[in-house]
C-alpha cells in the first residue's frame, strides 16, 4: 500500500487506555469500579452523541464530568469535590496501549501520514499524548472542539480532512469504537476496527469495517500488505 496514506487515530479507547482511572476508583469504591467506571464512559458518549445532536456544544471535559455526577448518583456512590477533581485529572494522564508506541513508530518509519483525531479539546489531547510519550510521533493532532460538534457527525470528519489536507479515498481511521468506525466510512474515509477483545461487538449495521484488528501492530502489519 502506498505509504503517503494519511491516518487518523481516534485517541479515547484507541490509543489511550481509559481503563486507566480503575486503580484509583478500585480504591474509593472497591467492587463497584469496573462497573462504575464502564458507565461513565458510556454515558460520557452518550451526552457527546445528543449534545452533537441538539446544536447544544459543550466540551468533551465536560460531558465526562456531567457524566461522573450521574455514575455516581446511579451507583449511590457519594464522592467528595476533591476525589471528583482527582478523577477527572486523571483523565489527562491516562496510559496509552502497550502496543501503541512501537506500531506508531513502525508507520512513522514508513512514511505514513499519522494524526491523531479526537472530541477532546486540542490543549488535553496534547498534554494526554505527551504524557504517553507518543505526541512528537504524530503529524499533528485534529480536535473536533474547533468546530464545536463531535464525532461521528459528518462534519467532524470533514474538519479532520480539511485539516490532514487530504481526499476521503486517501484517509483512514482507526478506531475501537464501531461508533467512529461507521461515521468515518459514512463520510467518505476508509476505517479500521480495533477489536482488542473478543467480548467486543461491532455494531449490526449494513456499514462494515474496511479492516478489523486485534490490535495496533495487526494494523501495522495489515496497512503494509
Amino acid at each position: 500500500m502506498s505509504k503517503n496514506i494519511t491516518l487518523a487515530f481516534d485517541v479515547y479507547g484507541t490509543l489511550i487506555d481509559t481503563n486507566g482511572v480503575l486503580v484509583l476508583l478500585e480504591q474509593l469504591i472497591a467492587d463497584k469500579a469496573k462497573s462504575f467506571s464502564q458507565t461513565w464512559r458510556e454515558k460520557q458518549l452518550e451526552y457527546s452523541f445528543r449534545r452533537a445532536a441538539m446544536v447544544n456544544y459543550v466540551t468533551f471535559a465536560t460531558c465526562t464530568l456531567y457524566a461522573l455526577e450521574y455514575t455516581c448518583k446511579y451507583y449511590n456512590v457519594s464522592l467528595s469535590k476533591e476525589q471528583k477533581d482527582e478523577l477527572m485529572s486523571i483523565c489527562k494522564v491516562l496510559p496509552a496501549f502497550d502496543e501503541v508506541k512501537e506500531a506508531l513508530t513502525e508507520l512513522k518509519k514508513d512514511g505514513f501520514r499519522i494524526f491523531a483525531f479526537s472530541n477532546g479539546e486540542k490543549a488535553t489531547l496534547e498534554k494526554l499524548l505527551d504524557n504517553a510519550n507518543i505526541k512528537d510521533l504524530f503529524l499533528g493532532i485534529v480536535s473536533v472542539d474547533d468546530i464545536k460538534t463531535f464525532k461521528p457527525t459528518p462534519g467532524a470528519y470533514a474538519h479532520f480532512l480539511r485539516q490532514a489536507d487530504v481526499k476521503g479515498e486517501e484517509a483512514w481511521l482507526i478506531s475501537s469504537n464501531s461508533f467512529d468506525v461507521t461515521g468515518s466510512i459514512s463520510a467518505g474515509m476508509k476505517s479500521a476496527w480495533v477489536q482488542r477483545s473478543s467480548d467486543m461487538i461491532f455494531d449490526p449495521w449494513e456499514i462494515k469495517p474496511t479492516l478489523v484488528v486485534n490490535s495496533l501492530l495487526d494494523f501495522t502489519k495489515k496497512i503494509r500488505d
